[in-house]
């Protein structure tokens, strides 16, 4: 099913803008967002993935990861297709880039391309009280190109005793945090790089995400931050030092995932990260005073 979303308005003529994330895009009518799942119909943005779960597993907490908040529990974890980024080295593009292949013209865009499991979110908390799990965890893709969604969920998962998770790159908006902040538990938020790395890899810029981290560590929900190692990339030393005393300066607890990279998606060709270059990013981490660094994928 297709709904329609609460995070955008309305500009000149019938184009919209869309406040889910911080590309905040201007979408023509008949068109999408970068996302490719917020829709301009009619000069109103549609959610064309809201209840379309692509991709369902029970993880341990860990695995998202998240090492200090629930262990040994179990998280219920759904994700839908598209993503606000473009990332070369993505492991889930199989869905996060699901959205924005080319179709047929004698296709519309919905009918080959928006593809998952039908199901409320109603349906979501009972499935994750039944299973056993003590969390839901909004993953596998960036949920907040489905904030509209998270949102239904996490009200529902409150109310019924659960904590609400969410994985994601941190590319908020402003309004789109404002709209989740109260709902959310718990994030483990990417930080990828430098801003040239951004602009790169993953079509976006470093700030927003920076702002993100800063505005959830203010608001009280428990992160953890994770940095994937892509060699020739982000592996600089001076580099890593940025964000490992970023994080540092927030508070020292922070957890850092220094996770390694393998050949996925568009750099199949580049070599698997170094262990040297995981060990190395550990020291910086702890010399900067970090009280929880881990390795992650060794």
């Amino acid at each position: 099913m297709i709904k329609e979303c609460i995070l955008y308005k309305k500009e000149k003529g019938r184009k919209v803008r869309c406040l889910a994330c911080a590309h905040k895009c201007i979408i023509n009518e008949g068109k999408t967002g970068i996302c490719s799942v917020r829709k301009n119909i009619n000069g109103k943005i549609y959610l064309l993935v809201y209840g379309k779960i692509a991709s369902l597993g029970i993880d341990p907490i860990e695995k998202k990861p998240l090492y200090h908040f629930l262990p040994g529990t179990y998280a219920f974890s759904i994700g839908t297709i598209g993503c606000n980024f473009k990332c070369d080295f993505c492991q889930n593009f199989d869905i996060s880039q699901a959205s924005k292949k080319k179709v047929s013209s004698k296709q519309s865009f919905e009918d080959c391309q928006i593809f998952g499991e039908e199901m409320s979110p109603n349906e979501v908390v009972n499935k994750a009280i039944k299973t056993e799990c003590k969390s839901i965890a909004y993953t596998y893709n960036e949920p907040v190109i489905w904030i509209e969604f998270v949102k239904d969920c996490a009200v529902i998962a409150e109310k019924k005793g659960l904590k609400n998770i969410l994985v994601t790159n941190g590319y908020f908006s402003y309004e789109s945090f404002d709209f989740i902040k109260d709902y959310i538990d718990a994030m483990n938020i990417d930080l990828k790089g430098n801003d040239r790395y951004y602009k790169k890899l993953c079509g976006g810029k470093l700030k927003p995400v920076l702002d993100t981290i800063k505005r959830a560590y203010k608001k009280g929900i428990h992160i953890e931050i994770t940095t994937l190692i892509v060699p020739g990339e982000n592996d600089d030393e001076k580099e890593l030092e940025k964000i490992a005393k970023f994080i540092a300066g927030i508070d020292k607890n922070i957890p850092w995932h220094i996770s390694r990279f393998f050949p996925r998606y568009k750099m199949m060709k580049k070599e698997a990260t170094p262990l040297d270059s995981l060990k190395m990013a550990e020291k910086i981490g702890k010399k900067a005073g970090l009280k929880n660094v881990h390795l992650g994928n060794a």
